[in-house]
């Protein structure tokens, strides 16, 4: 199986990522993951890479879509794959349908985790970290034992200034905008799936696992 996992900051892809890598066995492979994979192993683009990113440049498009091809092409992509973070655009997306076809494969489905922007921002916004241990804290889904205290050192938590509500609100606005057109692109395709992501992080995974089982 094939997949692509699309979803806001907060949604919850990354717990949903791993109970799919878990069950199905195919690997999760981020963008990030790719990179640093690439550059560990000194491949030609795995260099290129990182000769933008010492620079904080971004990577084109042309280096990291030949990353992407070196990873799929990998034996334990023989049964599929789940990828995390790439497409980001349209172009890249054209792009990794090529590629697919030059692997002889094709995407089954791209899972759009959603979950309503209020309660993004509540769940962004919610965040408490310790300072001195670095220990995370939730105010509502995973608090500490005394209010506004680490469990670990008595030290007073803090909250980052990425995560004030302004922040994160301007955060998702950006991250709305850009991921439309992909989310257009694969709708278009027929790949799309709309997976509620607002309830119990089982039932969530019920319904992906309802959509991609029949694949395995």
């Amino acid at each position: 199986m094939n997949l692509i996992l699309m979803g806001l900051p907060g949604a919850g892809k990354g717990t949903q990522a791993e109970k799919i890598v878990e069950k199905y066995a195919i690997p999760h492979i981020s963008t990030g993951d790719m990179f640093r994979s690439a550059i560990k192993e000194g491949t030609a683009l795995g260099n290129e890479a990182k000769t933008y990113m010492d620079k904080g440049g971004l990577v084109p498009d042309e280096v990291t879509i030949g990353i992407v091809k070196e990873r799929l092409s990998k034996p334990d992509c023989e049964k599929g794959f789940l990828l995390d973070g790439f497409p980001r655009t349209v172009a890249q997306a054209e792009a990794l349908e090529t590629l697919l076809n030059e692997l002889n494969t094709r995407l089954d489905y791209v899972l759009h985790v959603q979950v309503p922007t209020e309660k993004l921002i509540e769940r962004l916004t919610g965040r408490r970290i310790c300072p001195t241990c670095g220990a995370t804290y939730h105010v509502e889904f995973n608090p500490p034992k005394q209010e506004g205290i680490c469990d670990n050192d008595g030290t007073e938590l803090i909250q980052r200034e990425d995560d004030q509500p302004e922040t994160v609100k301007n955060r998702l606005d950006v991250n709305i905008e850009q991921t439309q057109p992909l989310l257009d692109f694969y709708e278009d395709k027929g790949y799309l799936v709309a997976i509620d992501g607002d309830q119990d992080i089982d039932e969530v995974f019920n319904k992906i696992d309802e959509t991609i089982g029949g694949l395995a």
